[in-house]
């Protein structure tokens, strides 16, 4: 099978693609004959060694998948030859990646495709979308009616949070670097959408939600302690998902007084059952329409170094260039 590849850690350049020997389903396990899969900025981090992980050799990267199923192994109860289904979650903790032509993978990280769902939207909905669920529901505890405010609407993780918060009845304030990436932020369901290269994301967020936001989702590397925690209404909770290598200063004071919460969690360290609820909830949003993929860039599985230069652009130099997920193709 064909796969993209490394034997060393590094950067973009030590990903190779070529001929690797076919998988088998071990117990448990089922075979996916991968249709789509997408970047996550996790997946740059493993590659490059910025997060060290005990990795196979060769390593196929990748966490995200969409495909068909091609053979089942003893045990497995739940799937079938012929069944459509996505997954995330691959790649860590010392599984194989996605990146490849045949994946085999233990059932309990995949989930039923629906039908109508297409294998891109899937994949490109997979890590960021369990993401969002997790910590929109599993830590934040985000109610119908409370006001959230999420930075980077249209980003991977932004764009999930927008629409989910969006599907459970919240007001949601998001923000844009562009007029465009603004308009599509209201597209997805935002209720206000701040310029925040042209407008002051203090004063306009203080205009909208006067008495403070409950949710706080903060997506950048260096938090602003200070504006989130004024921006929070009393008992509002802030999520963080991003800034490994941080140390901001934290207005303790203010953030006590005020009796709000901090949640920080890592995506890859929830257990199965936790994403399979995240996952139920995704299909049936997906099946509705209540839920879109935002793809910024589609390639074939042989760009993969490719696709890790574009994550890596848009997440750590921050050039603007993405504004959603980079898909990658497999097969016709």
């Amino acid at each position: 099978m064909k796969a993209a590849f490394i034997k060393t850690t590094g950067d973009a350049d030590v990903i190779q693609y070529g001929d690797l020997p076919d998988p088998q389903p071990g117990q448990g396990q089922v075979l996916v004959r991968t249709e789509a899969v997408s970047v996550n900025p996790i997946d740059t981090y493993v590659r490059s060694g910025m997060i060290a992980m005990d990795l196979p050799d060769p390593f196929i990267i990748g966490c995200d998948i969409a495909g068909t199923i091609a053979a089942v192994g003893e045990g497995v109860t739940g799937f079938r030859i012929g069944d459509r289904v996505w997954g995330s979650s691959q790649g860590l903790l010392g599984r194989q990646g996605t990146f490849a032509e045949l994946c085999a993978i233990d059932q309990d990280w995949l989930y039923e495709l629906p039908d109508g769902v297409a294998a891109e939207d899937a994949a490109a909905c997979a890590l960021v979308g369990i993401t969002a669920h997790l910590g929109l529901f599993g830590r934040a505890r985000l109610l119908a009616d409370e006001t959230i405010f999420v930075r980077g609407g249209t980003g991977g993780v932004g764009s999930m949070v927008v629409q989910m918060a969006k599907a459970a009845g919240a007001n949601v304030i998001t923000t844009g670097g562009s007029d465009e990436k603004v308009e599509r932020c209201r597209e997805l369901g935002a209720d206000f959408a701040i310029n925040y290269k042209t407008e002051n994301l203090q004063e306009r967020l203080a205009e909208l939600a006067p008495d403070g936001v409950d949710v706080f989702w903060e997506t950048i590397r260096e938090p602003d302690f200070d504006f989130a925690v004024e921006a929070l209404a009393p008992r509002g909770r802030m999520v963080l998902m991003a800034g490994r290598d941080a140390r901001p200063e934290f207005p303790v004071g203010p953030f006590y007084v005020k009796e709000c919460t901090v949640h920080g969690f890592v995506m890859f360290k929830a257990t199965a059952d936790e994403m399979k609820l995240a996952a139920e909830d995704i299909n049936q949003w997906l099946a509705s329409g209540q839920l879109k993929s935002q793809i910024s860039q589609r390639l074939p599985l042989s760009q993969a170094a490719q696709s890790h230069r574009l994550q890596e652009a848009g997440t750590l130099a921050g050039d603007g260039s993405l504004a959603g997920k980079v898909v990658l193709t497999v097969g016709d």
